[in-house]
This record gives C-alpha cells, structure tokens and sequence, in this order.
C-alpha cells in the first residue's frame, strides 16, 4: 500500500505541552507532548500531510514543541510565537506504566484560539478532508472555540474525528465537563474512546463494548473505535455492525504515554491511504477494511508502548510489524 500524499489533508487542533515525567530518583524528565500534539506527530511520521492549528509559545519549552512538529513534517498555521507560557503537565507512571497526568494549563500559549481562527485556517487548504481534536479541547471553557469549529467542519464535508480522552482530575466541574464531551462527539463521524473513557462519561455500568454501543447510539457519529488495553480494540459502527482487533505480536511494554494518540494516527493514516477512502461516510468500510485499520492501528500502539514516552512510529515500521503479525497468526 503506497503512503498518503504529503499535501493538507487534516487539520489538528488541541493541545500542545510538556510532559514532566516523574523519575524513580523524583526527578521530572521534560518530553514534548499532549494528546492532540502527539497525535499531529504521529500522522505526519505516517506520511500524513497534517496542518497544526493552535499557537506555539516563544518560551523555551514552545520552541522544543515547534520543533518537534517541524522535524516530524509537520505544518503550523500559527508559524509566529505568542507571548503566553507553554502548557505543563506532570506525568506520574504507576507499576504497571499506566501514566496519570496533573495540569497546569491557564493562560498558556495552546488556548490562545477562537472558533474564527480554527475556521479560517481550515478552510484555507483546499485539499482538506479531515479534522481532528479532543482530549483538553473538549475542556468546557473551550468549548466557545472549538465546538463552532468542529459543527462548521461537519456542514462543510469534512470529515470530523473526536478523540474522547478524558481527563477528569483536571476539571473543577464533571457534570459540565460530560456534557461539553458529549457536544462534541455530536459533531464526529468518527469518535475514538477508551474504556476508561466510557466510564468516565458514566457508562460504568455496563461492559465496555456495551457502553460504547450505547455512547454510539447517543451521537449521529458513524463509528466508534473503542481500545480496550490489553485486549486490543472494537471497531463498532451506527448500522450495529462491528470488528475487533488485537495484535498478535508480543509487546515489550515501556508505559502507555501516547499509546491512544499513535491508534488514532494509525486508524486515520490507514484511511487516507486508500484512494477510495469513505470520506464522512464510515459506514461504507466494508469488515475486512475495519479489519485492516484496527490492525495498523494497534500496530502503532504497540509500537509507540515498547519506547519511553510518545515515540511515534513510522509507515513502514507500523506496515512492517503488521506483516509480522500475519506471518504469526496460524
């Protein structure tokens, strides 16, 4: 399979800070990072020609977020530098390299957006055809920015993907927060969510491929990618259908930042890898399509887990460990 052009083809928006990830000696290892940053990485080390839409901070930490961004062939639409600081968040790794964040994020440099600007850098590229956000953009406070934006997007006909991503440590007011979560998976075609996810929109009820069916059920998105650990993945779609994945290889695990950032650049560079990609329209994957971007996606994952924080993998690392999981499977 050949990779995707390298013209605009999605437009990011969200997030960008340091992780200070916490070592045994108490120390904090500074890593570029955030959910919609690495998630703009991670398409663009796939090939993927991807447009960056939030403002970067002049301050040392922005200038190491640009670059990175830069290096990875990344474009930014705010290429000038602002004033305000970089986005912090301490990262803290439990035994099992699950990471648990604490956010310092008011008044910083990532924020410094509105539902214009999103707008009219994104209609500026005429070969646009998907946008991508989530994690702390679905932040109520943002929500005068982003959810215009992204509603704008879907009448437009581009093809909106919203990533879940909870982070609930981090908002003073959960009932607002669900619902500002909630209003903007309205706008997807495609959602990507967690389990953890589900049950932090209150699905803890219910076994997660039931809660996602249900969160499903709730939005007029065409399909659901729901990760599941260790377990792999589910790929559920409005019409009831549904796939599941799990790569077969083995997996030497570091810890888990940017494990969900690098399965959904995976899903959406699988996508636009194919020239006759479904656009908004998901339901038209047939099962073995579904099949075969769960496999890259969780390729990614499992690739981004065996490094130290957000290390996304290549096209053809990810084709590579794919095949490798065919050649396993009996």
């Amino acid at each position: 399979m050949e990779n995707p052009s390298p013209t605009i083809r999605v437009a990011t928006a969200g997030e960008a800070l340091m992780d200070l990830i916490a070592q045994a000696d108490g120390s904090l290892l500074p890593c570029i990072g955030g959910a919609v940053y690495n998630l703009t990485r991670a398409l663009a080390v796939q090939s993927v020609g991807v447009l960056y839409l939030n403002p970067l901070s002049g301050d040392r930490f922005g200038r190491d977020l640009s670059s990175g961004l830069l290096q990875a062939g990344t474009r930014l639409a705010r290429p000038q530098p602002v004033a305000e600081p970089t986005s912090l968040a301490v990262v803290a790794l439990d035994a099992a390299g699950k990471a648990e964040y604490a956010f310092y994020r008011d008044g910083v440099a990532d924020r410094q957006v509105s539902a214009g600007s999103l707008w009219q850098s994104t209609q500026a590229e005429p070969d646009l055809q998907v946008v991508c956000t989530g994690c702390l953009a679905l932040d109520p406070r943002d929500q005068p920015a982003y959810l215009p934006w992204l509603q704008r997007c879907r009448e437009q006909g581009l093809l909106v993907v919203v990533d879940a991503n909870l982070r609930t440590v981090v908002m003073p007011d959960l009932q607002a927060y669900r619902q500002s979560v909630l209003s903007a998976l309205q706008q997807a075609h495609l959602i990507k969510a967690s389990d953890d996810d589900l049950k932090a929109l209150g699905f803890d009820q219910l076994d997660p491929v039931e809660a996602g069916i249900a969160l499903l059920a709730q939005t007029r998105a065409h399909a659901l990618a729901l990760t599941l650990g260790a377990e792999g993945a589910v790929l559920l779609f409005a019409d009831g259908r549904s796939v599941r994945g799990r790569d077969p290889v083995a997996v030497s695990m570091v810890d888990t930042v940017g494990a969900g950032d690098c399965f959904l650049a995976g899903f959406v560079s699988w996508l636009l890898s194919r020239p006759d990609h479904p656009s908004q329209n998901l339901t038209q994957l047939r099962p073995e399509d579904g099949r075969n971007a769960l496999a890259h996606a969780l390729a990614s994952a499992s690739l981004c887990v065996e490094q130290r924080g957000c290390v996304p993998p290549s096209w053809i690392d990810v084709q590579e460990r794919v095949r490798r999981g065919i050649s396993s499977t009996p």
